[in-house]
């Protein structure tokens, strides 16, 4: 059978990796610490009834000193208070930005002490997911040796998963990674004409669009925590009917936890959706997937709504593009929404982003026939 279009592989029983690659997120545009944090958040699924600490995670923050807020920080705190055992955070650096004329002794003594951090972490077979966040410019500015650092990573555990995340990745980096995906910016000046705010994409054939999504929605939970009732988030997600997804029970867990924050919805069969294999199931789930969505962008009362993998629906012809183009213009203005999914054609509405980030395929271990893997892939 020819497959045509735009498939979206389910999370079906299948064999799965039992190695640990190496993921690299590089790039100028948004959405590389946000994957970090989604990888994150489907580890913890994983481990939620997990006896031992098999699934825990260190997220090591470099050049994100605790002298300033990040958007992230409320929602890593919510993850470590209600799943302390499974989540480890260190942050190290100073709370602002500098360039290499800059650069102190503090800063190179802080990325020396993350690195001790991480070593001892690597070393260790404590953690099965070990997140390197903002090393990549780190080794870009000179503060750490770059060939110590691919040495060790080199020599890692076999089952452990390394993610480094930040701009300017240096090659011998790269030569190295298992996974290289580059966020690209990308510009619509239609938005800017239109002072359209809130609405950010995420497409291309690289990982990191659904991840960076779950991160994202994770940031707004974690705002939503800690000022109850400012702040409420929709999960929907499209082509993605089946069992097995590893965020699934993390999200669960937080809904227990946070009722007034988060809702999560899924729509679609268990199964591939390829153009020549649609069928009226399909149209029928992404009907009511867009019912659900539409109805909660219009109420204002979601802060947060992620659509993820909308666009592979749209570029399926499951969806039309219009009614969602008039939706996100009568937005609330401060509702954000989030979009993921590749697409081969960019419908209208991409021209109201105010952010958008194209996601490059330069290295991804599922091309060199590496099973997926829960907890990291889904």
């Amino acid at each position: 059978m020819t497959r045509n279009g735009i498939g979206i592989r389910t999370a079906q029983v299948r064999s799965e990796r039992l190695i640990g690659q190496i993921h690299v997120y590089d790039g100028a545009g948004k959405g590389k610490s946000q994957a970090a944090l989604g990888v994150v958040l489907r580890s913890i699924g994983l481990g939620i009834n997990t006896p031992s600490n098999s699934n825990r995670v260190l997220l090591l923050r470099f050049l994100k000193g605790p002298e300033r807020d990040y958007d992230e920080d409320g929602a890593i705190a919510a993850l470590q208070r209600g799943f302390p055992h499974l989540i480890d955070q260190v942050r190290t650096g100073r709370a602002e930005f500098f360039g290499p004329e800059e650069i102190t002794a503090f800063d190179r003594a802080e990325a020396a002490r993350g690195w001790d951090v991480a070593k001892g972490a690597i070393a260790s077979g404590l953690y099965s997911v070990v997140v390197l966040d903002e090393i990549n410019p780190v080794l870009d500015l000179g503060l750490l040796p770059v060939d110590e650092v691919v040495r060790t990573l080199k020599s890692k555990p076999q089952e452990l998963e390394i993610i480094a995340t930040g701009r300017a990745a240096p090659h011998k980096l790269l030569d190295i990674a298992d996974l290289h995906s580059e966020m690209k910016p990308q510009d619509h000046p239609t938005a800017k004409a239109l002072f359209i705010q809130g609405i950010e994409i995420y497409t291309g054939a690289g990982k990191g669009k659904s991840t960076s999504a779950l991160g994202k929605a994770l940031q707004a939970i974690g705002r939503g925590i800690n000022h109850p009732g400012s702040t409420r988030v929709l999960i929907m997600q499209w082509l993605k009917g089946g069992s097995g997804y590893t965020e699934d029970a993390a999200i669960a867990a937080l809904q227990q936890s946070y009722p007034e924050v988060v809702d999560h919805q899924r729509c679609g069969r268990d199964a591939i959706v390829w153009r020549n294999s649609r069928q009226e199931l399909d149209y029928v789930e992404a009907e009511r997937g867009w019912e659900i969505a539409k109805i909660a962008i219009a109420s204002g009362l979601y802060k947060t709504i992620i659509l993820d993998e909308l666009n592979p629906t749209v570029d399926l012809e499951l969806l039309p593009v219009e009614p969602i183009v008039q939706a996100l213009l009568r937005k609330p203005r401060d509702t954000e929404i989030i979009i993921t999914g590749r697409c081969q054609n960019q419908p209208a509405y991409f021209d109201l982003a105010s952010v958008h980030s194209e996601v490059y395929c330069h290295k991804h271990y599922a091309n060199q026939g590496v099973e997926l893997k829960r907890g990291v892939d889904y």
